[in-house]
């Protein structure tokens, strides 16, 4: 029997870690470059206790990766989880999946609030 290329199970996987809105939130401040516990609370206007479950999440799911920095730990987007890519010329930020690719809107402009 032929590997299906998709590998649904693991899409599956991947798809159900970025199911909360807050998860995808992180991944997209996670594209500027790491950040700890405390950024990414305050980002998300959420307790840190929170923002470690989602962080556990996405880690199991092998989307970040964890490195303690002296008494922080910064977490950080797995290499060739976001890929640059040209879509009709312009430049993106995409979420590759391996299944499937999720783009990422980029700019400067403050992350709405949890729940919004």
């Amino acid at each position: 029997m032929k590997k299906d290329p998709l590998q649904p199970g693991r899409c599956a996987e991947l798809l159900a870690a970025l199911a909360a809105p807050e998860r995808l939130k992180i991944i997209r401040f996670l594209v500027d470059g790491p950040k700890n516990v405390t950024e990414i609370a305050e980002m998300l206007n959420v307790p840190a206790v929170n923002v470690s479950h989602h962080l556990n999440v996405l880690k199991v799911s092998d989307l970040i990766t964890r490195k303690k920095q002296g008494r922080f730990v910064l977490y950080s987007l797995c290499p060739g989880v976001i890929k640059e890519a040209a879509a009709a010329g312009v430049p993106e930020v995409a979420l590759n999946l391996g299944c499937c690719r999720l783009d990422l809107p980029t700019g400067s402009s403050p992350l709405p609030p949890a729940g919004s």
